[in-house]
């Protein structure tokens, strides 16, 4: 055979075995990735990526216009507080930005050490570990904890980070009905006999609906059936309770009937990371055998300090949690009036305004955009085929001015989003946009 055409006939079988095995755009053509290209056809423009100028409050700057901002994680108007700042610089200068190396084998650093303690006592346990990341706390414990022989039962609106450490474990997964605690008695019934050990996974608040577990009940079910329970209190913390210790607050149960409390240092906390607080014989089997801690560089430390000062500003000022409650059953209550889906929540910083439609969602967050509200459309796969939603972060600094605007604003451009899918679905009959 000529060396040249061996060599092309080789490079196309090099080309056909890359597509088959390896990286290929083709393989990312899910649902999200059509869906995208399917907006863009339509004339939306691509809500995500974009880049604010300032810190993210109730407020935010993009492309040097203000808008009323409903995407910020900052429940408690914390972030960018002058005692974190200051804290923060201080930390900066004697430890730097980095912990340098994972804390087992040099990372460790005094605020590491503050934090930790801070956040078990806050939660009234007897230790705490702090991780680098808050997907990475729920996918390296539960992958860390259980194996083939166990059990994972978790809620079936459970975050992602829960569902891949399930998966991860290698360990049995059943999924319940979301916040069924019925559904979740039988499969216990079922199941649990077989297994080994076992885990049950929910979380304080959930991220996409806003509404909260039936903790007592889910108490009381894993002592009867011997497991282990790991509540996610990511959107939680901070949020529930008269003194925002959250769900175990909010229902004023005994923190030691939970084995693991988790939750990220993302939101209520203003840095970034995440920790399970427990007993201390956990805490010290995952901080010696957790891959994501073991392996992975510790938190900087100047994070570290700045979480442990916002967990001191939530303490001496409850009244930010107050603020925050408040203002969120007033978003409640008024988009309710104003005869807007808001599903199953309950008015606790969470909360989606249900649409449908993916493509009108898309569409009605533009709108809005253009008026000045910045609130991020979630279509499938983050949520359930034909629940397509705007969700709203509730701050403690949004106004009652802010969410009237913002939900009168809704209302106004619904229509103008379905009249504009109509439209294309009408001269485009063979395209298919979900309903």
């Amino acid at each position: 055979m000529h060396q040249g055409t061996w060599a092309k006939d080789k490079t196309m079988q090099d080309t056909q075995q890359h597509s088959k095995n390896g990286f290929s755009h083709s393989r990312l053509k899910i649902s999200v990735g059509k869906m995208v290209e399917l907006a863009t056809e339509m004339g939306m423009e691509n809500p995500l990526f974009r880049c604010h100028e300032q810190a993210a409050k109730s407020t935010t700057i993009i492309n040097g216009r203000e808008y009323i901002n409903f995407s910020t994680y900052d429940y408690l108007d914390i972030n960018a507080h002058e005692d974190i700042t200051k804290a923060v610089t201080e930390a900066a200068k004697r430890y730097g930005t980095s912990a340098g190396a994972s804390r087992l084998v040099g990372g460790e650093r005094p605020p590491h050490r503050v934090l930790e303690k801070a956040i078990a006592d806050f939660y009234d346990v007897e230790d705490c570990i702090a991780y680098v990341s808050g997907h990475a706390t729920n996918v390296s414990t539960l992958g860390f904890l259980f194996g083939k022989r166990d059990a994972i039962f978790h809620d079936g609106l459970a975050h992602n980070s829960l569902l891949q450490g399930a998966k991860l474990s290698g360990a049995q997964r059943f999924s319940y009905t979301h916040n069924d605690c019925d559904a979740l008695e039988k499969m216990l019934e079922e199941k649990r006999e077989s297994c080994k050990h076992a885990v049950i996974v929910t979380e304080g608040l959930f991220s996409m609906d806003g509404n909260i577990p039936d903790l007592p009940r889910i108490i009381e079910l894993k002592k009867r059936y011997d497991c282990m329970l790991l509540v996610d209190e990511a959107h939680s913390l901070g949020i529930l309770g008269p003194t925002g210790r959250g769900v175990r607050e909010y229902f004023n149960i005994d923190p030691q009937d939970v084995d693991m409390w988790m939750s990220t240092l993302s939101k209520t906390l203003c840095g970034c990371g995440g920790f399970i607080a427990g007993s201390k014989e956990l805490v010290e089997f995952l901080k010696y055998g957790s891959p994501g801690f073991v392996y992975s560089v510790g938190i900087p430390p100047v994070i570290a300090q700045a979480c442990s000062t916002a967990l001191e500003i939530l303490k001496k000022e409850p009244w930010r949690v107050e603020k925050i409650q408040k203002i969120s059953q007033y978003f409640l209550s008024y988009a309710k009036s104003k005869g807007l889906d808001t599903g199953a929540a309950q008015g606790y910083a969470v909360i989606p305004v249900i649409i449908g439609n993916s493509m009108v969602t898309g569409f009605l967050s533009q709108l809005l955009f253009k008026r000045g509200i910045y609130v991020m459309p979630i279509s499938f796969p983050a949520v359930k085929e034909g629940t397509a939603r705007l969700r709203f972060f509730i701050s403690a600094a949004h106004t009652e001015e802010q969410v009237r605007t913002t939900l009168d604003a809704v209302c106004e451009e619904l229509p103008n989003a379905i009249e504009i899918v109509k439209e294309y679905q009408k001269s485009h009959p063979t395209v298919f946009i979900d309903q």
